[in-house]
């Protein structure tokens, strides 16, 4: 008998409201005085119990050879463990559970969640259950006469509810069919908002999108189908929305955490949640962002306008541009040597995360620079990171 993914209900965070078994439209979730818990033999992983749970217990998953049984789960007092990755990939619908697995192979595999994150709700929607979102803004966010047409749409849930944590992505499937008569494939696209909304208190979230137009050799121009469905939206819109996805590229909630955010382009749109979550919160403390954020120009780094504003005591930022007229290209790699002496501080403590997202290829120049830091400083830098990724502290995610 081959594995299977079983569906469970975590007793400690589960507030017995009976929400889940009054939800369940076959009868697979039951309860005793102790536990809620549910069926093997009877759940189909319809996912309808998981959506109007109201604190997310109810959203666990596990990988096993043998279910564990009915009577088993009225015993428990905690869940067992997980085998590794589980809850990253199994739980996740089967299509995005690909796309994040691709974009975390090309960063050296899946880490584990920073112990102090908050639990991730992820797999809420699905193809056959999306939700539906209204587009209630899409902004132009590099100059207008830059060459990338980079825009920051918000979209609104309304009396749905969508909660995310920043790090979390969510799936777009733009409409029609391809070519083959086939649906077209979802995209992925990281959350650019905190958790509580892109104001707060708000049932909404924003995305960093670029537009994809390629000139090919033979003259022609490629579009994106996923990009421009997204970039030519317009207020009033609606967008059928899965997931949302991801459960270890989350932000720390340790105010302690000193946080080293490496990006390029779209790849800051994570960051832009973490750093508006920290100052929503009136961080203070000496635990500190940092960015170093790497674009052609400042007319082609999403935000450029908005970073400016950002207070140093919560943000120290460091732009790169590669493509400055008269001027030595330069990248984030560059940028980081230079300040190596405050890297190679950060990475000695034991409470640095060190974050990477963007454009495939990013990693290489970026492990490149921290093993020149690590010799200079006395530390080995494969190593450090092994042991980082280990902890949860060292994430990566690359397109």
């Amino acid at each position: 008998m081959g594995s299977i993914r079983q569906h469970l209900i975590d007793p400690e965070i589960c507030i017995r409201c009976n929400t889940c078994e009054a939800t369940c439209p076959i009868g697979a979730i039951t309860h005793d005085e102790n536990n809620y818990v549910v069926d093997p033999s009877i759940c189909n992983a319809c996912m309808d119990c998981i959506t109007p749970c109201p604190t997310g217990s109810i959203d666990n998953w596990r990988k096993v050879e043998q279910p564990f049984s009915v009577t088993e789960q009225f015993s428990w007092t905690e869940l067992p463990p997980a085998a590794p990755d589980v809850e990253t990939i199994d739980a996740l619908d089967d299509e995005a559970a690909a796309l994040l697995a691709e974009a975390h192979r090309r960063a050296g595999g899946y880490a584990k969640a920073p112990a102090s994150a908050a639990k991730p709700r992820v797999n809420l929607h699905n193809r056959a259950n999306p939700a539906v979102a209204t587009v209630t803004g899409n902004f132009r966010i590099t100059a207008a006469d830059a060459e990338s047409d980079v825009r920051h749409i918000i979209l609104d849930f309304g009396a749905t509810p969508f909660p995310v944590l920043e790090g979390q992505s969510i799936g777009i499937t733009p409409p029609g069919v391809d070519a083959a008569g086939r649906p077209h494939a979802m995209r992925l696209y990281s959350i650019a908002s905190p958790r509580d909304g892109e104001r707060p208190n708000t049932n909404n979230l924003a995305l960093t999108v670029k537009r994809v137009a390629e000139r090919r050799p033979d003259g022609s121009t490629f579009r994106g189908v996923a990009s421009n469905y997204m970039c030519d939206l317009r207020k009033g819109d609606q967008v059928a929305v899965t997931g949302p996805f991801g459960a270890t590229f989350l932000m720390p909630d340790d105010p302690a955490a000193d946080i080293l955010m490496i990006c390029t382009g779209t790849g800051a749109a994570p960051f832009r949640g973490f750093t508006e979550h920290r100052r929503r919160l009136a961080h203070r403390g000496p635990a500190r962002l940092w960015l170093f954020f790497g674009a052609r120009t400042p007319q082609e780094l999403p935000y450029f306008g908005p970073l400016q504003k950002v207070p140093k005591a919560l943000l120290e930022q460091e732009l790169v541009f590669s493509r400055l007229p008269g001027q030595k290209r330069e990248y984030v790699q560059h940028r980081m040597a230079a300040r190596a002496a405050e890297l190679a501080d950060l990475l000695r403590r034991p409470a640095t995360h060190v974050f990477l997202c963007g454009l495939k290829g990013l990693e290489a120049g970026v492990d490149e620079a921290f093993s020149a830091i690590g010799g200079d400083a006395g530390f080995d830098w494969p190593e450090l990171r092994a042991a980082m990724r280990a902890d949860g502290r060292f994430h990566a995610e690359t397109y």
